[in-house]
Parts: C-alpha cells; sequence; structure tokens
C-alpha cells in the first residue's frame, strides 16, 4: 500500500468523523445515533460516490474499531446473567427468531430472491448491543430489570450468531473449525488466570501507580489482550468479533481480580475506541455500500429491513410477556431487531462466498443502517412517552410494612441481584457518547 495514498485516505476519513457529532447536534429533531452519520459519510466519501477514500488502506484499523465495538460488548457482558431468568429468556427468543429465520430464509431462496440463503438468515437473527448501549444509557434505559433483559437478549444476539459464523460459515471443514473455537475459548480461559500471578504486592503497586499519566499500563495490557486474541482468532480462520468478545470478557474478569478502578479505565475506552478506532471502522463500512445496487432493488433493503423487526424483534412480545409490562415488551422488539456490525461481516462473507448477490449484501447494509436509525429512536419514544416507575430507573419498590415487619423489596430486588448504578444496570459501566 502507497503510503501517501494510505495517509490522505485516513484525512478524509478522520474528517467525518471529527464532523459527526457537530452535525448531530446541528440537525433538528429526534437526537440521531452517530453512527448513522459514519456510514453515511462513509457512503459519501467512497468510490461508489464522490471516490475520496479507498477502503483497503484503512482495512487494519477497521478491524481494530470492529474489534474494540465487539470487546466493549464482552466487557459489558456478565456470564452468569445468561443463567438467570433473564438468560433463559433471551435464549428463548433467539431460538424462536432462529426457526422463523430458516423458513424465512429457505421461502425466499426457493423463490429466487436470494441466494446465500445462510448469512441471510443468521442475519435476521442478530442484535447489535455494542451499537445499542451508548443510545439506551443516554436515555436511562438501562436501569433495574428492564436493563438486565435488555443486557442478555442482546448478548444472546451477538454471541450466538458469533459462534455460528465461527463454525458453519468458514471454508474449513465444522469440525475443524469447531476445534478452532475450542482453542481460542481455552486460551481465553487461560488468560482469564492472568490475575493470579500478579498478587505480588510489588506488582500491584506498579499496576497502580502505573495505570495513569505516561505509564497507561492497564489500558495498555488491555490492548495486548485484544490484538492477541484478534490475531489468534484470525490465525484459526475465525472472525475477528469471536477474539474481541472473549477479549472483553476476559478483560472484564482482569479488572475484578486485579481490584483495578475501572471508571478510570472505561473512560480510556471511551476515548480510544470511540474517539478513534470505532469511527473508522463504520465509516469504512459506508464506503462499502453500493448505492446502485440498492436504487436498482430498493425493495429488498425495505424487505430487510422489515423482516429484521418480525423474525427478530416480534418474538419479543411472546417470550417476555409474563415478565415485562406491554410497553417495555414494545421497546425490546424494537431494541433486539437493531442490528448493523454483524449484517456487515455476513454481506462480506456472502460476497466471498461468490454467492451472495450484489443487491443483497447491499440492501443487507442498508438494511442494518435503517434499523440503526429507526429502531431505537422509537424504543426510546416509547420509553419517555411513559409514565416512570421506581423500577424503571432501577429503585426497588417497597411494600407496605405490617406491624412489627421490615419492609420488603419488590419488582425481584433483593439477595442476589446488585443494585443498579445510576444511568446503567448493575455492573455496567460510565456513560457512553452517542455511538
Amino acid at each position: 500500500m502507497n503510503l501517501i495514498v494510505g495517509l490522505d485516505d485516513l484525512v478524509v476519513v478522520a474528517v467525518v468523523a471529527a464532523l459527526t457529532p457537530l452535525l448531530v447536534a446541528a440537525l433538528p429533531g429526534p437526537r440521531v445515533p452517530q453512527v448513522v452519520i459514519f456510514l453515511l459519510g462513509g457512503v459519501l466519501i467512497g468510490p461508489h460516490v464522490l471516490g475520496l477514500a479507498e477502503s483497503g488502506s484503512i482495512e487494519l484499523l477497521a478491524n481494530i474499531g470492529l474489534g474494540f465495538l465487539f470487546l466493549l460488548a464482552g466487557y459489558e457482558l456478565e456470564p452468569h446473567l445468561l443463567r438467570e431468568r433473564a438468560g433463559r429468556l433471551a435464549i428463548l427468543g433467539w431460538v424462536i427468531s432462529a426457526a422463523i429465520a430458516v423458513g424465512v430464509a429457505g421461502g425466499l431462496t426457493a423463490a429466487g430472491y436470494i441466494k446465500d440463503y445462510v448469512p441471510v438468515g443468521l442475519a435476521l437473527t442478530t442484535t447489535a448491543l455494542g451499537t445499542l448501549l451508548p443510545i439506551l444509557r443516554d436515555n436511562g434505559m438501562l436501569a433495574g430489570q428492564f436493563g438486565r433483559y435488555v443486557y442478555a437478549a442482546g448478548a444472546v444476539g451477538e454471541l450466538f450468531p458469533i459462534l455460528i459464523i465461527a463454525v458453519f460459515l468458514t471454508k474449513r471443514g465444522h469440525f475443524i473449525a469447531l476445534a478452532s473455537v475450542a482453542v481460542v475459548g481455552v486460551l481465553a480461559l487461560a488468560l482469564s488466570v492472568v490475575p493470579w500471578l500478579a498478587r505480588n504486592p510489588a506488582v500491584q503497586r506498579i499496576i497502580r501507580e502505573g495505570q495513569d499519566a505516561t505509564g497507561q499500563i492497564t489500558l495498555r495490557w488491555a490492548m495486548v489482550l485484544l490484538f492477541l486474541l484478534l490475531a489468534v482468532a484470525s490465525r484459526f480462520g475465525l472472525d475477528v468479533v469471536l477474539g474481541a468478545m472473549l477479549a472483553g470478557m476476559v478483560l472484564r474478569s482482569w479488572t475484578r481480580r486485579l481490584k483495578i478502578d475501572t471508571t478510570g479505565l472505561e473512560h480510556k475506552f471511551d476515548a480510544v475506541g470511540y474517539g478513534i478506532f470505532i469511527p473508522i471502522f463504520f465509516v469504512y463500512s459506508g464506503m462499502s455500500i453500493d448505492l446502485r445496487a440498492i436504487a436498482q432493488d430498493p425493495l429488498r433493503l425495505v424487505a430487510l429491513f422489515l423482516l429484521l423487526l418480525i423474525v427478530r424483534g416480534l418474538p419479543s412480545l411472546l417470550v417476555y410477556r409474563r415478565d415485562l409490562p406491554a410497553r417495555q415488551r414494545v421497546e425490546m422488539t424494537f431494541i433486539t431487531a437493531t442490528s448493523l456490525p454483524l449484517l456487515i461481516a455476513l454481506a462480506d462473507i456472502g460476497e466471498q462466498d461468490g454467492i451472495m448477490l450484489p443487491a443483497t449484501s447491499a440492501a443487507l447494509i442498508g438494511a442494518g443502517v435503517l434499523s440503526v436509525l429507526f429502531y431505537p429512536l422509537i424504543a426510546v419514544a416509547l420509553h419517555r412517552g411513559a409514565t416512570l416507575t421506581p423500577a424503571d430507573v432501577g429503585i426497588p419498590a417497597v411494600a407496605p410494612a405490617t406491624a412489627g415487619e421490615a419492609p420488603a423489596p419488590l419488582d425481584g430486588a433483593g439477595p442476589g441481584l446488585p443494585p443498579a448504578r445510576a444511568g446503567g444496570a448493575a455492573g455496567a459501566g460510565p456513560d457512553r457518547s452517542d455511538e
């Protein structure tokens, strides 16, 4: 790659990223997620419109941005949450979506509308947890029990498709792919015990003294962890998002065992991830959207956009009928139907296979863009339009106490359920910018 050309392309991408928050602030009406402007800016500067930049010269930085996005999603995930009721319901909802997706993809294939039915069907079962978190957190929608259901549904909607991509959408045999996933998983487990090696008081003192200023030791080792698992996943022929999500889960265990001040570390992730690499990934993704292919068959985009809501979103109305009020079930419908990063990965896989139609690939990414633009805004509007209850903001309601009895917490709050932080679910990090 020509260095001068690569730097010129990077300047153009950086300008798009820098202008985006200014445009978001200037636009009237409801606040548009920055990711949408990133993508539209990428379309504008890309080879299909103005031709100001080529995607190949920033591919490595874009992959790091994708890795950061899923590292943050893995970092937010509480593995034990999947064993609780919220996790079990999330898994049930995903299984229902997968069953519907099989029928829908099969029908579209039989009708000759699509050819690469596996990536398309899998795309309809995904949820963009990493993209949703800052939007929902900025609007106070991750507090209390509802936040736990959102985290669980989003985690399942990312983790399960990632595993299927790693095992079934690979050019190698399924057994070898499964073994590769197992090897990467074992490596992640092995890395999770690294903090035990740092129990020495001298080592802990070095970590405490070097985590800020010019040392930045915790951030640097987090980057080592991310790059290591990205490289290992890539070497084994797996998608980098699997390594990135595992890196986030391992990093969470590191911070707990080393008793690191996570607030400061999370602010650094905001600066490095949302400030640099994640915008590059989304602008890069926009550069690959072929508007001509979409314009030739716009109904394909509309169909996929609606199918995301039907296949991934509507099962929430059934699954959470005994656990959430009607309004929150509808909110979950639009939240779970929001998808984008994995759609980009699946479109790329389909194009590499040489089976997916260019119109389908472009429409798949376009449907993801529309889902990020509209579905979270609808969920936020529903949330803002309803009367808040104590449970909505993470405050457990208190039952009236009879004589001689202490007040009892309601709404599932009690032993075993830690109180939610202000503005987020239990275990959630600080507020992040609206990416």
